[in-house]
């Protein structure tokens, strides 16, 4: 399952309407509750793109290295095929984001088996072969 943006951002917020779903899913991964988790490295590019008219470049940093530290979840790099598939889904499905592109793509690769998004986002939602879960309706073993 690949954890789309908002999760993250949500999580390193101080209030966000989806803190407590974020909380709940990055605490599900560090203990390993959660797993087969997977993110897109191009996270860490949009964090900075949400986050730098708010934050200084060494805030970002720190947070974006504590998240790409995180165990339990495996960063994928968009390779060329990536990216191309990414502008290709931009096309063939309205897509308006470059990164929502990239995380739908990335979700159709072998990297992701289940091909599944954990986000809020019902863009995803019109995408064949990829099936989203909001996060708030994750259900978490105990």
């Amino acid at each position: 399952m690949l954890i789309e943006s908002d999760l993250f951002i949500a999580y390193l917020k101080k209030e966000d309407w989806l803190k407590p779903a974020a909380e709940k899913i990055f605490n599900a991964i560090k203990n390993s509750t959660l797993q087969d988790i997977q993110a897109s490295t191009d996270i860490i590019h949009e964090l900075y793109y949400v986050f730098s008219d708010v934050a200084p470049i060494p805030t970002i940093l720190g947070n974006a290295a504590n998240l790409a530290t995180l165990k339990n979840i495996t960063y994928i790099d968009p390779t060329r095929e990536i990216l191309l598939s990414a502008l290709d889904l931009m096309t063939s499905y309205g897509l308006k984001s470059i990164f929502d592109a990239i995380y739908a793509a990335t979700s159709l690769t072998p990297h992701v088996p289940d091909h599944t998004i954990l986000s809020t986002d019902q863009a995803y939602d019109k995408i064949s072969g990829i099936e989203r879960i909001d996060p708030r309706n994750l259900e978490i073993p105990e």
